[in-house]
């Protein structure tokens, strides 16, 4: 008998999830994959659970940044696996907010990873795996129409009021934001105005988060620094957001099923 994921339309295939057609007009499926990769690729490796963990966790953020005003183009949380999203035309620019000296800044900049930067950095990334998803500045951006300047402000504007909350969210779990990943995207609303949401995911996969008393580590470096124990950080931050789901010790055959999801 094929899945339910086999019978559904499959619109795009990442390294992390997988979108679906949804089951409503301008609605997409986005399901959690296991699948953990670093170094544009180069690096892979099944952790079981993994996508539940993010999941949950993005679920949360999402609702509590959309309870601040922030549009976001989440909908809700499906099942385990699948959270049911507004389909948006995805801004081809990832933002990468920084407040703390870690990461491929380090490297690029000769800095130690875990000083304090003065005020939070915004930088700018091509999205694109086959380069790399390379640093770009805003006058590449403008130059080769990615974005509107508008467009831009929009998405640094919201980055910033993002950090400033995250920042508070995760010190209240212990944790430090060190920094983060953001993307965007389109959405035409009824009056076909086109509106700029927040897109993608927000989870360890896409933040640093350190221990605010230890600094441990409790993001994706614990893959790409082969120090393990991935997934039990991440438990720890869904534990300390209060979001921790049961079920997330799944085998090969449930960790791909997905179940049909009931779209109101």
């Amino acid at each position: 008998m094929l899945s339910a994921m086999s019978k559904r339309k499959k619109i795009y295939d990442g390294k992390a999830k997988t979108l679906f057609e949804g089951t409503q007009p301008g609605t997409l499926v986005q399901y959690f994959k296991d699948d953990t990769t670093a170094f544009n690729n180069k690096k892979h490796e099944i952790i079981e659970g993994k996508g539940i963990l993010n999941n949950f966790i993005s679920e949360y953020i999402m609702q509590r940044l959309g309870d601040i005003g922030i549009p976001t183009h989440f909908i809700k949380r499906l099942n385990m696996r699948e959270q049911l999203i507004k389909q948006v035309e995805i801004i081809p620019i990832e933002l990468v907010v920084r407040n703390v000296v870690a990461g491929s800044m380090a490297k690029r900049l000769g800095l130690e990873e875990g000083k304090v930067i003065g005020r939070p950095i915004v930088e700018f990334y091509y999205k694109n795996d086959d380069l790399g998803d390379p640093l770009v500045t805003d006058e590449h951006i403008f130059a080769f129409d990615w974005a509107s300047p508008f467009e831009i402000s929009g998405m640094v504007s919201l980055s910033l009021r993002i950090n400033d909350f995250l920042c508070g969210l995760f010190a209240g779990a212990g944790l430090r934001l060190i920094d983060f990943k953001l993307e965007y995207g389109r959405l035409q609303n009824e009056d076909e105005d086109t509106l700029l949401v927040l897109a993608d995911e927000i989870s360890p996969d896409s933040c640093r988060l350190w221990d605010m008393r230890t600094n441990e580590i409790f993001d994706k470096d614990r893959f790409r620094k082969d120090l393990g124990g991935m997934k039990e950080a991440y438990q720890e931050v869904a534990r300390r957001l209060g979001v921790l789901p049961g079920g997330v010790n799944q085998n090969a055959e449930t960790r791909n099923q997905a179940i049909e999801p009931e779209v109101e």
